[in-house]
């Protein structure tokens, strides 16, 4: 029997490689004579260069970066020398995952650490940034990215705001771009299509999960709306709001300005690059997984578009998850996972044992 073992993260609890560990362990110690193939899989989400970086086989590069509050931390980006290209996650310095409850305020956080791993790539010669767009803790149009790669942002006094500051978006009136302009071209990977402006924007929608106030939400709209108008000024460049310039806070939005931008869809341009249509059709059974599956994954998250190429191939498949909806998108099997209090310290331990307890429990 031929498995072909591909989840994606269990989001705040198992990252996908591990994932996909505990669950081909699980089932080797069940079923010995199992041909196991891994193939983690990601979506545009958090991670989702990482995992392409790793099953590239590329070149892991450290820096120490700033996170988006501007606290120094470790960060990396992965490099192809031959096609010049860089692969790096917004969540990898920029990311909510690095923030505490109390601390997540798009009026201070700021990109501007994914702006500086991005030079240091471009610096040993990258052209082209993968940017993996998932998780990020900003809402800050990519300004910070700009930053990093050496736009200034100058008040009403011609003065330079400092990053991070309170109110950094409020306060520009000025911009200067950089003398020579970095030679860069960027893909931005996602896995939302929602637009930046409108009632399903990324203010309204991924502002409060980033530490926006309700009562705050007309004005940081007004303030983005200015800065991005002062962009245009700047580029000569007129851009309409579009599909997919919500995700992560705006980066792809604000960096059009400035740079070719192409925006991908994360999950079919992820199984292109690892060849995964190739591993199902060698595979008897697809085993997938996400943390919560629910009427959102079928809007290009990684399980669902998994599962429509094993139907294209007729291939058995199954869905671990604690949410709902498996069975009418069609998995064959959906193994349900128990529920976790994330209140409990010891939750991402107890997700741990529940993956593998379930995976062994039903094979």
């Amino acid at each position: 029997m031929n498995l072909l073992i591909a989840p994606n993260a269990f989001k705040g609890t198992i990252e996908a490689d591990e994932a996909a560990e505990i669950i081909g362990s699980a089932i080797l110690s069940k079923i010995p004579d199992a041909e196991v193939v891994l193939c983690p899989i990601a979506d545009g989400g958090d991670g989702t260069c990482f995992l392409l970086g790793k099953a590239l086989n590329l070149k892991q590069v450290f820096e120490i970066a700033l996170d988006p509050l501007g606290r120094p931390m470790q960060g990396f980006y992965f490099f192809d020398p031959g096609q010049k290209t860089a692969y790096l996650d917004v969540s990898t310095v920029s990311g909510i995952k690095s923030l505490k409850p109390h601390e997540r305020n798009p009026w201070i956080t700021s990109t501007f650490g994914t702006g500086g791993l991005i030079k240091k790539a471009a610096d040993s010669g990258a052209e082209h940034i993968i940017l993996g767009l998932g998780g990020s803790a900003t809402v800050d149009m990519g300004i910070g990215i700009l930053r990093g790669l050496g736009f200034l942002f100058l008040d009403e006094k011609g003065r330079e705001i400092p990053v991070f500051s309170e109110g950094f978006i409020s306060k520009i009136r000025f911009i200067q771009s950089p003398i020579p302009k970095p030679n860069l071209k960027f893909t931005c990977l996602c896995d939302v299509n929602n637009h930046f402006f409108g009632p399903s924007g990324a203010i309204p929608v991924f502002g409060p999960q980033k530490g926006l106030k309700l009562e705050d939400l007309e004005k940081f709209e007004k303030d983005c709306s200015k800065a991005l108008e002062l962009m245009a000024k700047k580029s000569g460049k007129q851009l309409a709001d579009k599909e997919s310039f919500g995700a992560a806070g705006g980066i792809a939005f604000g960096l059009s300005f400035f740079f070719p931008v192409k925006i991908e869809m994360g999950a079919k341009w992820f199984f292109e690059k690892v060849g995964i249509e190739f591993k199902i059709k060698s595979a008897d059974i697809i085993i997938t997984g996400e943390g919560r599956y629910d009427s959102q994954s079928a809007s290009g998250k990684g399980s669902y578009e998994l599962l429509q190429l094993a139907k294209k191939h007729r291939k058995k498949t199954v869905l671990i998850t604690s949410g709902e909806g498996g069975e009418e998108s069609g998995f064959d099997q959906v193994i349900q996972l128990p529920e976790l209090d994330f209140g409990e310290s010891g939750f991402v331990i107890e997700a741990r044992k529940n993956l593998e307890k379930a995976v062994f429990s039903n094979f």
